[in-house]
């Protein structure tokens, strides 16, 4: 026994030894990080604060408090973030208990259709939604033409409009987070209820729903973040008066310095918000324990009387108002001749040839640039997660920190941040990091790092350390350790984070217009470009390939996820 003791003393003492030597291996990890996520934002404080010469100032938010239109964006902002999140909770609950808790047929077919959604960007799911709801879409010349319609009813332009774009696209966040929260209930927790006659919705409103406040605010954060800073959308649908889009409009013009300077105080609004809208989420999670002693997993129940046909009809209606976009772009990019008619009268692949063939820089770059930034993702994600699960360095919580306010910014604040942190000439080269296309695989690695560095440190987790002591013990160094007896054990993880960093980057498109280099654009960059210069068809073309793209990777990612836990519903 003592033996065994001093054995295992003596491994822990490696793993401590290693680490202890793997701290300058990881200053490149710090590096990166202060680089490009605390230097930007500190240069955005800076320009926020300070005036042209350099003293400190409050003017500038003055300003922007005093200014009434700026207020009623501010409002709109919030109210949109919170109306989505109100709708998206309604929508997203329903879908994931029905999916966790019973057994119907079809179940597996929505359980993917219910989370392909997402894979959609918002820029391209409202084209959909106007192609077919708009005012000369399908559905209103339809009732004008057969029904005797005299005026085309307004779908999709204006507040109902945006939500309706907001919800059917981000629903799948909150509904993918209450699942892993569902399937984490211990059975005997709801049996207890019933025992005391908390049965049917009152046992749902007392015990389930409770019990799921972690992954339920988990997904309201982001949906009320991605919601609160999404400019293209309230854009095309003929609304203004939005933050984000208020930052976007004030950035991108180069001739009035005030409202440049209005733009860059709005990013700073914007990421302060969203920095107390991430410690009130942690507070209030952190106000209650929501664990257990034992585990044993709810069984699925078979539905039956009227449930059966409600439940697959409820998912239907929800699936068919969700592919709505799908419909609209598709018919859109194969479409010729399309006006006044509820199809295209002809279909033609000629915008897919000009996207392909006579203008392939958008699918190159972007194929490039996600690339990139999912090795950088690797790179810098594997040896985070690794820290966080593995050492006891005293980083550890600023870099938990770090890693979760950056899932939480929005992407328009990061990419003001960049133009102003990196607008400079580089030493030895003359010209600005902002005037290089390599911004941009920067821009999406650090956007989408968390996602990486999340499943991989979810993966480390559930190894148990004494495997790699054993290793440790025997003489193997501690990268020996990792590259033979760790890693082929977490691959699955660090690749489907990988994946999911590559489809949210290839949807991204709040950063990338914002630092869009001319010649080096991305998809998402030429489809709102096509889209405002009135070339639809080719931007509904580029909108095609990138869901394809989207689509492809999330079946991939929920097989890897199927082999580890049962898919994303099991």
């Amino acid at each position: 026994m003592r033996q065994s003791r001093i054995h295992q003393t003596e491994s822990r003492s490696a793993l401590a030894r290693f680490a202890a030597k793997a701290n300058p291996a990881v200053w490149p990890i710090f590096i990166f990080l202060a680089l490009f996520i605390i230097f930007p934002f500190i240069k955005l404080f800076y320009d926020a604060f300070t005036t042209r010469q350099g003293a400190f100032t409050l003017q500038h938010f003055v300003d922007f408090f005093r200014d009434p239109y700026y207020m009623k964006s501010l409002r709109n902002s919030l109210t949109l973030g919170v109306a989505t999140v109100a709708t998206t909770s309604v929508i997203g609950f329903i879908v994931a208990y029905v999916l966790v808790r019973y057994e119907f047929p079809g179940r597996r077919l929505f359980s993917y259709l219910t989370v392909v959604p997402i894979v959609m960007p918002p820029l391209v799911g409202v084209m959909g939604f106007i192609f077919i709801l708009g005012r000369a879409g399908t559905l209103n010349v339809i009732l004008m033409d057969y029904l005797g319609l005299m005026r085309p009813i307004n779908f999709i332009y204006g507040w109902h409009g945006l939500l309706l774009v907001e919800t059917l696209h981000l629903f799948p966040l909150i509904s993918l987070n209450v699942v892993d929260a569902l399937g984490k209930i211990d059975a005997s927790l709801e049996e207890a209820a019933e025992s005391v006659g908390s049965v049917g919705l009152r046992k749902t409103l007392d015990v389930t729903i409770p019990l799921t406040t972690p992954g339920f605010v988990t997904g309201a954060l982001l949906v009320f973040i991605w919601a609160f800073a999404d400019f293209a959308t309230p854009l095309v649908v003929g609304l203004q008066d939005f933050l984000a889009s208020q930052a976007y409009l004030n950035i991108v013009q180069f001739i009035d310095k005030r409202l440049f300077q209005m733009g860059i105080s709005i990013g700073v609004v914007m990421i302060l918000l969203s920095v107390v809208f991430l410690f009130v989420a942690k507070k209030y999670v952190s106000l209650r324990d929501y664990s257990s002693l034992s585990y044993r997993p709810v069984e699925r129940r078979i539905l039956r009387g009227l449930a059966r046909f409600a439940v697959p009809a409820f998912l239907t209606i929800l699936t068919v108002l969700a592919f709505i976009p799908y419909l609209g772009v598709t018919l859109a990019a194969f479409g010729r001749a399309w006006s006044l008619t509820p199809f295209p009268t002809s279909y033609t692949l000629h915008h897919f040839n000009r996207v392909i063939v006579e203008t392939p820089k958008y699918i190159v770059n972007t194929f490039l640039y996600c690339g990139l930034a999912v090795i950088l993702c690797i790179v810098v994600g594997v040896p985070v997660a690794w820290i966080l699960a593995r050492t006891k360095m005293r980083t550890r919580g600023f870099l938990d920190s770090l890693i979760t306010l950056v899932l939480a910014l929005p992407g328009t604040a990061l990419g003001i941040a960049y133009i102003r942190a990196f607008n400079v000439p580089l030493p030895g080269v003359g010209i600005a990091l902002t005037g290089l296309w390599i911004i941009i695989p920067l821009v999406l690695a650090v956007r989408r790092l968390p996602y990486t560095v999340r499943s991989t440190y979810g993966s480390l987790l559930v190894i148990h350390r004494s495997l790699e002591e054993a290793a440790a013990s025997v003489g193997a160094s501690g990268a020996r350790t990792f590259l033979d007896i760790t890693l082929p054990l977490i691959w699955k993880g660090v690749l489907a984070g990988a994946l999911f960093s590559f489809m949210t980057s290839i949807q991204e498109s709040a950063a990338t217009i914002l630092l869009a280099i001319p010649g080096w654009e991305t998809m998402t960059v030429g489809i709102f470009a096509f889209y405002t210069s009135g070339s639809i068809n080719d931007a509904a073309a580029l909108g095609v390939i990138l869901i394809a793209v989207g689509s492809l990777t999330l079946l991939v990612i929920n097989r890897l996820a199927g082999a580890r836990a049962g898919g994303f519903f099991g």
